[in-house]
């Protein structure tokens, strides 16, 4: 019986795997070199190292960032786009906006070229009347234009296709029947949303991404088969949720940020578990920092999100502060003298200096070598033997000590100053800014590198305390086993509510439950339930800007009742009152849109499993001097996983295991709780 369920995150320096064994109630992890350009071999690579049998596995789920990254280097494939006559630069023109404020000049390329964006005529109107029907004729043309231009997937983007899908859905019949592939998108089928621009970025993004991600996944799927594996594999999408890997093919521009997301869930799970409902987490890789808010146990999901300017992506994510400050970001003098860090990184290959594969160039990593905070003997990742710090030395002295007129250690810890201040930046642009108050905020470092900046984070953000999980250099990995398979679904209803017809929006409700129904029967997982959940985009009339507004809705089974137009307004006084502190006298209500999420339940595990068993007093496995400010201390060095629970440790102290190393500074103390994470906290609090 096989009961071993897989997470695996694949991040831009290292690929991530977390093995539950549900029938030992055990988990082992594993830390390998993400490969590049194909990163399913890394993949592989690191499930192979935890499991030599792949008949033995349920579930394998993946956080990828294959989309992520095709978008951000432009690395994804030579798309068409079949477009309404006279829209064919909405892509270009997007909303008026340009990437520098200053100046005349924009240099924004939309991933489509021009030469492949093609114009038909048709014509459909707002309120879904059609003007003009499609020319079948001149969709064929197209179709067969664009594929003799070397184009691998088409977006077919039609004006209003939102209010009457028609005109479109006869487009993509006729070009999916001469197209040679899958690959061929509708915004109506995409996101059947008012606003043009976003709905055909969205369209052209995801059909931008298709052929790399589906090959990508297809590669995957078929070495995990060819091994023995017959379970279930699964991909995270950027809201926190799982789908199966058809409909990731189909939608990829799903899956952008979803390694992230799965980190952030499976930090709101162990939060919430050890007591803390408020948490700012902060994952801390190889090439970036990302920085996410969890407020009252709720992450905070954006309805739309720029992955690059002018890359704008309209789909519920998970709300993710992205910065890049990660343990290989490159830290250099500029010519007006100043230290910076990032956004170039060195990534696993060449990595570090200290990895000695040709950097030379110091990173944060180099300077948490120098100054004795991570163990050149025992480097994670398992790839090498021992950390040069000579090296790492020499250019921190090179590149960042001389120009400044800094000693050795001065340089390094200069750099440790400049990357935790840019940390800090983002939890403040998430907590404060937002309005939220970092005291009453438990910080959760995690990634490779999160939990040796987390003393740092509480004296500059001030937040009251650090929670670092069992297993911070996995986590997102752990939060692939851990998240529900989820699916979103809008329709622009755009009425007043007034006007509502009540039965159209029922119509919608139940379809799109049902259709959500369909994809958790079709899954073979176990739910231990199923949760139905809708809301509406309103505004008064006038107003450009909506707020969200749950709906209680009946659901009897699956069947679904729409609530009345005074159940609408009801609710949008509450949503309103709550967002702005008043209503409008004598305003008028409008629906946008509708958004529905349909949600499966996973079965979760004890994270009592993970837990120490050992009960013997802890004692130090050596002591090693640590630079600290201006000082060198002597620092007590543990082995963290045997560390029983309810151990207290007094900083200085550091905390050793395969996947990252955890830092106690000076003046504040750890204790291990009985799930096995460790709370960080200014002594006196202890």
């Amino acid at each position: 019986m096989s009961s071993r369920m897989i997470g695996v995150d694949v991040g831009g320096t290292f690929t991530d795997v977390f093995v539950l064994n549900e029938a030992e109630g055990s988990a082992t992890v594993a830390k390998v070199p993400t490969t590049r350009p194909d990163q399913s071999g890394g993949f592989l690579d690191g499930i192979g190292r935890e499991v030599s049998d792949l008949s033995e596995i349920a579930v394998v789920v993946h956080g990828t960032t294959a989309g992520t990254n095709a978008l951000l280097e432009r690395k994804g494939a030579k798309t068409g786009v079949i477009c309404t006559a006279g829209l064919r630069d909405v892509l270009e023109m997007r909303r008026r906006d340009r990437p520098r404020t200053w100046g005349l000049r924009g240099d924004f390329e939309p991933v489509v070229d021009r030469r492949d964006r093609l114009e038909v005529p048709e014509r459909t109107l707002a309120d879904g009347t059609i003007r003009t029907p499609v020319d079948l004729d001149a969709v064929r043309a197209a179709a067969r234009q664009l594929q003799d231009q070397g184009c691998q997937s088409v977006a077919i983007l039609f004006a209003n296709s939102y209010a009457n899908p028609a005109n479109e859905a006869a487009a993509v019949a006729a070009v999916r029947a001469i197209w040679p592939n899958a690959h061929v998108s509708a915004s109506s089928e995409i996101l059947p949303e008012i606003r043009e621009f976003e709905r055909f970025s969205t369209t052209a993004l995801n059909a931008y991404l298709q052929p790399e991600v589906s090959g990508y996944l297809g590669r995957l799927e078929n070495a995990l088969t060819s091994g023995g594996f017959d379970g279930e594999f699964m991909i995270v999408q950027s809201n926190g949720g799982v789908m199966a890997v058809d409909t990731a093919c189909r939608l990829p521009v799903r899956t952008a940020l979803s390694g992230p997301a799965a980190g952030v869930i499976a930090a709101g799970y162990i939060a919430s578990s050890a007591g803390f409902d408020n948490i700012i987490t902060g994952d801390m890789g190889g090439t970036s920092f990302d920085v996410s808010l969890i407020a009252e146990g709720q992450s905070m999901l954006s309805p739309q999100t720029s992955i690059d300017f002018g890359m704008v992506v309209r789909t519920p994510m998970i709300e993710i502060t992205t910065i890049g400050a990660g343990g290989g970001s490159i830290a250099w003098v500029d010519k007006g003298g100043l230290l910076n860090i990032g956004p170039e990184s060195a990534g696993s290959d060449p990595g570090p200096v200290a990895y000695g594969l040709g950097n030379d160039r110091p990173t944060v990593t180099d300077a948490n070598v120098v100054l004795g905070r991570i163990d050149p003997e025992n480097p994670i990742g398992g790839k090498l033997e021992r950390l040069d710090v000579e090296a790492a030395s020499k250019a921190i002295d090179t590149h960042v000590g001389k120009p400044l007129g800094l000693d050795t250690l001065q340089a390094a810890e200069a750099i440790l100053r400049v990357a935790n201040s840019r940390m800090a930046g983002a939890i403040r642009l998430v907590s404060i800014e937002r309005g939220f108050d970092p005291k009453r905020f438990a910080f959760m470092p995690f990634g490779g590198g999160g939990a040796l900046h987390a003393g740092a984070m509480l004296a500059e953000v001030g937040i009251a305390r650090a929670i670092v999980p069992r297993y911070p250099g996995v986590t997102s990995a752990m939060g692939c086993v851990i998240a529900d398979m989820r699916q979103d679904f809008v329709q622009t209803i755009n009425a007043l509510v007034a006007n509502l017809d009540e039965a159209a929006l029922g119509a919608f409700m139940q379809q799109h439950t049902d259709q959500g129904m369909e994809m958790l029967d079709a899954a073979r997982t176990t739910f231990e339930a199923r949760d139905i959940s809708f809301e509406l985009d309103m505004a008064y009339i006038g107003q450009t800007h909506t707020v969200s507004v749950p709906l209680t809705v009946q659901v009897d089974g699956t069947k679904v009742t729409p609530p009345t137009k005074a159940e609408i307004e009801a609710a949008f006084d509450t949503a309103y009152q709550a967002t702005f502190g008043r209503l409008l006298k004598n305003g008028v209500r409008r629906i946008l849109n509708l958004r529905s999420a349909v949600t499966g339940r996973r079965p979760k595990f004890d994270l009592e499993t993970l837990a120490p068993t050992a009960t013997e007093v802890a004692t130090p496995k050596a002591t090693r001097p640590v630079h600290f400010g201006d000082a060198w201390h002597d620092t007590a060095v543990y082995d963290r996983l045997i560390l029983p629970v309810g151990t207290v440790i007094h900083g200085p102290a550091i905390l050793e295991q395969p996947d990252t190393t955890v830092l106690i500074e000076p003046g504040l103390t750890g204790r291990v709780d009985r799930f096995g994470n460790t709370i960080i906290e200014p002594a006196e609090g202890i």
